[in-house]
């Protein structure tokens, strides 16, 4: 699966983020990257950097650069054995990275099955 068709199934699972939840997100930026960063494991298929929502002040906003989620494509075609898959595992991936921008936590995500 090529660069394009990845981050059209990124957009695809962004898209089925239930409306009041898409509405909720605040100042994130969803990213594609190919290969996590140096010092990540490199089977890492995505990455939330920022401050979840639960957690933010009104010190927050004065000045905060957009929190990050960025799913990584190589790592996830080296996981998925064809299309169907990789769209399967990028829709799993973009949820568990937006509900840590929600302030739900990993143990939390295992429970409900997003982990």
């Amino acid at each position: 699966m090529g660069r394009e068709e990845f981050e059209d199934a990124v957009a695809d699972a962004l898209d089925e983020i239930p409306a009041e939840l898409a509405r909720a997100m605040d100042n994130v930026v969803v990213l594609v990257e190919d290969d996590p960063p140096e010092g990540f494991e490199p089977d890492l298929l995505g990455l939330y950097e920022g401050t979840p929502l639960t957690e933010r002040g009104t010190w927050w906003a004065a000045g905060a650069l957009p929190d990050r989620i960025t799913v990584f494509r190589r790592p996830t075609l080296a996981l998925c054995r064809d299309r169907e898959h990789v769209v399967r595992e990028v829709r799993v991936t973009v949820v568990h990275e937006v509900a840590h921008h929600f302030g739900i936590d990993d143990a939390r995500l295992h429970e409900l099955g997003w982990a």
